[in-house]
């Protein structure tokens, strides 16, 4: 690593944090104490929503989440705006081995994940308390896992349940260099993935994270419930779901709407809180999927809902004010020169018309319930029902105990989870492990604006993100997936 001059802020707070990327220090700094272990940690927080490629579509995981959301069918274009993601809602980008798009993912993850090695690897070297030595490998094992788990999702073939899932996964690059590798098997990156959080959970144990942008015991046994749920080991996913969830309040009706962009909440897990001085402006997570920031491409293309969606949701679920069918957003007091689409999100609300600022969810209490109950669908549906009972009767007081079982139980939790983590990029992983097909038809979806890409068959290469053209020139071994 090239020795640079350290990235610092003021306090380590929940406003601001003392960081330096270990990419622009020596690695022998960083692990030379555990203060510097924490600020390096703190340094990986700071990337997730720093622009990556010098490319103002790509801010971080928020950029992800939204690719990952318009690969599917809940989210909807109403123009071409400036262009920004008009060539990834159309299903060509990703499938364009020198596209910026196609490369985005792949170098913004393993960059989480070369950070973390350095981290993970020189732990033991750090002079400073265990505690501190702990939570920083913690945090560290938790970031790799969590970027392996992403990258896999994209850029291989499905995970299927009870298959020995040999089929070629990612590189493992567990330690801190740049060694060419070959792509490990999906099995075998799914294994480290679990390692590293197993190691996690024990490192965390006893961590208490100042705020919601650290990594805690909880989000470890978040992130392994997601991992078990696509692995289909439901009774896992299950148990560590309802772990997760302890402590947190889901949001009452009353605070629902308002709240929903504070990471502080009482049912964010893992979120980016974005101060001032930080602000990637055009990068924003808001600058796309806000309603009230004022960019050209949110006043001339906001987001909507799929309207066949949308229709389904009662009028007594508080959810349901989180989209205006008419357009009009009254409350929102929006300029003269946004246009009015249907079904236009309010979800997502940034600072203002001139501060493209919000709190990014990666992590809420809401999706564990969502997980613990579909869990349970395939082991125990009467647990099922009432575990999605607490969820949906905190959001509609007319909502009754579910009387369905079988595929239709699944079906109804699929819907819930549709609606409520609409935007935060969980869509296309879902349709991909779930093996289901896009299907944009009987909705607002414009042909003019999908390229008459309304149906993709489950299963398939197209699900699958090649491997970026640079990769494959700078690494030998790296084998590219199905044209």
């Amino acid at each position: 690593m090239s020795l640079m001059a350290a990235i610092a802020f003021n306090a380590c707070s929940d406003d601001h944090l003392e960081t330096f990327p270990t990419e622009q220090v020596d690695s022998e700094s960083v692990t030379s104490t555990t203060t510097n272990l924490m600020a390096a940690i703190n340094g990986i927080h700071r990337l997730l929503y720093v622009r990556q490629q010098d490319s103002q579509g790509q801010g971080g995981i928020g950029g992800t989440m939204i690719i990952t959301d318009i690969l599917g069918e809940d989210v909807v274009f109403n123009s071409t705006g400036l262009g920004w993601y008009v060539q990834e809602y159309q299903w060509n980008r990703h499938r364009d081995e020198t596209s910026s798009t196609n490369r985005y993912p792949y170098y913004f993850y393993y960059r989480l994940v070369s950070n973390a090695n350095v981290v993970i690897n020189g732990a033991h070297l750090a002079e400073g308390p265990d505690a501190e030595r702990d939570a920083a490998k913690g945090q560290g094992l938790l970031y790799r896992a969590f970027s392996f788990f992403q990258l896999v999702q994209f850029y291989a073939d499905r995970y299927v349940p009870g298959a020995n899932n040999n089929q070629l996964g990612i590189p493992l690059r567990i330690e801190a260099n740049s060694e060419p590798l070959a792509r490990s098997s999906v099995e075998e990156v799914y294994s480290q993935i679990n390692a590293d959080i197993d190691e996690a959970i024990s490192l965390l144990d006893v961590y208490s994270k100042p705020n919601n942008s650290h990594l805690g015991l909880s989000v470890a046994h978040g992130l392994k419930a997601r991992v078990a749920l696509v692995q289909g080991n439901y009774s896992l996913a299950a148990q560590h779901a309802a772990i997760a969830k302890q402590g947190y309040i889901l949001m009452s009706m009353e605070n629902y709407q308002s709240e929903f962009n504070n990471y502080n909440n009482s049912e964010w897990m893992w979120g980016s809180h974005i101060v001032d001085e930080q602000s990637m402006g055009f990068a924003n997570f808001g600058a796309y999927m806000s309603r009230n920031f004022s960019s050209t491409s949110i006043r001339t293309n906001p987001m909507s809902i799929n309207s066949a969606l949308y229709d389904q949701i009662p009028g007594s679920d508080v959810r349901s004010k989180l989209w205006d069918p008419s357009g009009e957003h009254e409350d929102l007091g929006l300029p003269s020169n946004f246009v009015r689409y249907p079904y236009t999100n309010q979800k997502f609300i940034a600072v203002s018309t001139s501060d493209s600022r919000m709190d990014v969810p990666y992590m809420r209490a809401a999706e564990m319930y969502l997980i613990e109950a579909e869990a349970l669908s395939y082991i125990n549906e009467g647990q099922a029902r009432e575990v999605l009972y607490e969820l949906v009767s905190s959001r509609d007081p007319e909502y009754e105990l579910s009387t369905n079982s079988g595929e239709a139980l699944k079906e109804e939790i699929y819907l819930q989870r549709r609606i409520e983590l609409w935007g935060e990029g969980f869509r296309f992983y879902d349709l991909k492990r779930l093996n289901k097909p896009l299907d944009r038809n009987g909705a607002n979806h414009n042909s003019s604006l999908v390229g008459n890409l309304f149906d993709v068959p489950a299963g398939g290469k197209l699900w699958t993100w090649l491997i970026p053209r640079r990769e494959l020139d700078s690494n030998p071994l790296v084998e590219q997936n199905p044209l």
